[in-house]
């Protein structure tokens, strides 16, 4: 049995950038232990399968445009939700399998997603926006940071704001002391040539620090644009990898903009 495999950097401004994610094209379900085995294989943040067999949930496709079942897997564990794969898996889509189309839709633990192509050939995805309470910061999330909070903020991800950009780029955490958290954490601050940078780490999930993270900015967008009073954003993820993202606050959904780079297209053998 043959799968194809795609890699593809999402939020990539320039070759060797940006969040790279496996993408792999099924024609139907494969059992979830081997969707495990072949993502923790691939040895990327996540991989993202689809099929184009709709769950009975998904009460139809909205729209004519096409429409799949999105799933994504880090080497650990399925995730609810990831938006540079389902960048990549949108710029594979509508690149390789539907040419003239300009959006796609995935049906997804977190609904359906869509993602729409421009006449320049960026990507467009579209989240619903993750809710943050003010919190007191986590002293053993601080300490495993190695950071000076200035707020702290919970919702899926933990947010520990700090002062400066170089104080996010510059940290060291150290992720064997990192508390057990429900997904991960997300360093961030205002920017100096951007409106906010952030840096994402998620040990748990088998993701030491994520590239470009894309569900980490329905959470931080909200943040931001609150607190500059702007729903247009500039954002780039500080990682060594790093990604550039326009955002936008759109009422209750979050638009993040960015380009995909294609690495390599090749083929998996499995057993029969």
């Amino acid at each position: 049995m043959e799968v194809l495999l795609h890699q593809i950097d999402a939020f990539a401004d320039a070759p060797f950038s940006g969040n790279p994610a496996a993408v792999m094209p099924l024609t139907s379900w494969l059992p979830d232990e081997l969707l495990h085995n072949l993502a923790e294989e691939n040895n990327l943040a996540e991989t993202a399968f689809y099929t184009s067999q709709l769950p009975p949930e998904a009460a139809g496709p909205p729209g004519d445009h096409p429409a799949f079942h999105l799933r994504w897997f880090t080497p650990a564990v399925e995730v609810d939700m990831c938006g540079h794969a389902t960048l990549a898996a949108a710029a594979q889509v509508l690149e390789d399998m539907h040419p003239g189309a300009d959006r796609v839709s995935f049906f997804t633990r977190s609904g359906w997603l869509h993602v729409d192509r421009t006449d320049d050939d960026e990507y467009v995805l579209d989240l619903p926006t993750v809710a943050s309470v003010e919190v007191e910061p986590d002293p053993a999330l601080v300490a495993a940071l190695g950071v000076a909070p200035v707020r702290a903020f919970s919702g899926t991800d933990e947010v520990v704001v700090v002062a400066s950009e170089d104080e996010v780029r510059h940290a060291r955490p150290l992720l064997s002391a990192f508390p057990s958290l429900p997904r991960a954490a997300i360093l961030t601050a205002r920017g100096a040539e951007v409106d906010f940078v952030s840096r994402v780490f998620a040990p748990g999930l088998g993701v030491p620090e994520d590239p470009v993270t894309g569900s980490a900015h329905a959470q931080l967008v909200p943040l931001w644009a609150a607190e500059l009073g702007r729903a247009e954003l500039l954002a780039r993820q500080l990682s060594r990898r790093g990604g550039a993202l326009r955002c936008e606050l759109a009422g209750d959904r979050v638009l993040l903009s960015g380009r995909c780079r294609r690495y390599l297209d090749g083929v998996v053998t499995l057993p029969d």
